[in-house]
């Protein structure tokens, strides 16, 4: 049954992508890519359980990480069969009536502007004083808590409604890398989820972003990244991070996923050399695989200007149905519903020093990490339910 008769508002040209992604692989493939080669525990679970837990299994309904938001689940078929979770339900459930967002309402704007206003004088009152403090990177708590986020988080709460599954899944304490895809033709989506850990998590913690090079090199928004917690995606830096107890996140897909047409929206794109594989396995961090969708319709780019992206030294040049027709108001992101789920942990404790230099080892993660991220994907998709009035 398509996934367009059971969600009702999943557009055709999303079903076909998701009925692409989900066909069941090749066994010849996998086989090749399995031999000889050494699994991380997370990936060995599924062929060790026994036929009654198996059949248990196969009587439950839907994803794991996904069901209990309110839709009858969807069937689709894993990409892989190494996709390994939880028996319990994550995270919160999609219960009440659409909301619209509260912006949309001149009350709403002016509550929002003056929040604002309110933050940002304490900040320059208490700034006078000369009370903060600033890391080794660059990152300013002060600017982040009194004027960063609380200019974001009228747009978190008011624009994109933006609903978190799976907080309890982020450490407490000590450091994690969390992966995610990537969206949106401006990376708006680093901006959303830093808030969405800041504000879910029980300890307050902030999340780290590791941001590409053109973060650094625009005017004007280079001290911007740094004080909001930014820094250069290399790997001396994430280590620095990592080794400093710090919540670390990375966007593997770069530009290739940011700037992807919007006919391809939700389909992960390649996850680079596995870079964040090797820094999480020298480093014996975590990795957190996180879904974000929501992301891929605040800018629908319908096409990419090569020639013109080239002449300004940008990696696109994006056309989208109100950019650039309508000037500096085709850039207001349109308020899509957005849903961020943090899904379960993949231990690399267990690997060795070595396994951080071997190619088919981290190959073999990176791929473990890009399913998790595009399977549940697929399953928070196809029980979305308006893209602008869910």
């Amino acid at each position: 049954m398509s996934i367009l008769a059971r969600g009702g508002a999943t557009d055709a040209r999303t079903a076909k992508v998701i009925q692409l992604y989900t066909s069941p692989s090749g066994p010849d493939a996998r086989g090749v890519r399995d031999s000889g080669r050494r699994r991380h525990p997370s990936q060995q679970v599924g062929h060790e359980l026994s036929k009654t837990a198996a059949a248990q299994r196969e009587s439950m309904l839907g994803h794991p990480n996904t069901d209990g938001f309110g839709r009858a689940p969807a069937q689709v078929t894993p990409i892989s069969d190494e996709i390994t979770l939880p028996d319990e339900a994550l995270g919160v459930e999609h219960r009440g009536p659409t909301r619209s967002s509260p912006l949309f309402s001149l009350g709403g704007l002016r509550g929002a502007v003056a929040d604002t206003l309110t933050s940002t004088a304490g900040f320059i009152r208490e700034r006078m004083a000369g009370e903060y403090e600033v890391d080794e990177f660059g990152f300013d708590p002060h600017f982040t808590e009194s004027v960063w986020f609380p200019a974001i988080r009228q747009v978190y709460e008011k624009w994109f409604r933006v609903e978190v599954t799976g907080i309890e899944n982020l450490p407490r304490e000590g450091g994690a890398l969390l992966v995610a895809n990537h969206a949106g033709t401006i990376p708006v989506d680093a901006v959303i989820t830093s808030l969405a850990v800041r504000d879910n998590h029980p300890e307050g913690r902030y999340l780290r972003v590791l941001a590409a090079d053109m973060a650094f090199d625009t005017p004007g928004f280079s001290e911007v990244a740094r004080r909001i917690g930014a820094t250069l995606a290399c790997n001396s830096d994430a280590d620095r991070l990592l080794r400093a107890g710090e919540l670390t996140a990375v966007w593997p897909e770069g530009y290739k996923g940011i700037g992807k047409l919007y006919k391809d929206r939700y389909k992960l794109q390649r996850f680079g050399r596995g870079g964040f594989v090797t820094t999480a396995l020298r480093n014996a961090a975590p990795i957190i695989p996180v879904s974000i969708v929501g992301s891929e319709e605040i800018y629908p780019m319908l096409a990419d200007l090569k020639p013109l992206a080239k002449i300004l030294g940008l990696p696109y040049f994006p056309v989208t149905p109100l950019f650039p027709w309508l000037g500096p108001l085709g850039m207001v992101p349109l308020p899509s519903k957005w849903h961020i789920h943090f899904g379960r942990p993949i231990e690399t404790g267990s690997y060795d020093e070595a396994s951080a230099d071997d190619p088919m080892v981290v190959f073999d993660l990176t791929d473990h990490v890009r399913e998790e991220i595009q399977q549940t994907l697929f399953r928070m998709l196809s029980r979305r339910g308006s893209v602008y009035f869910g």
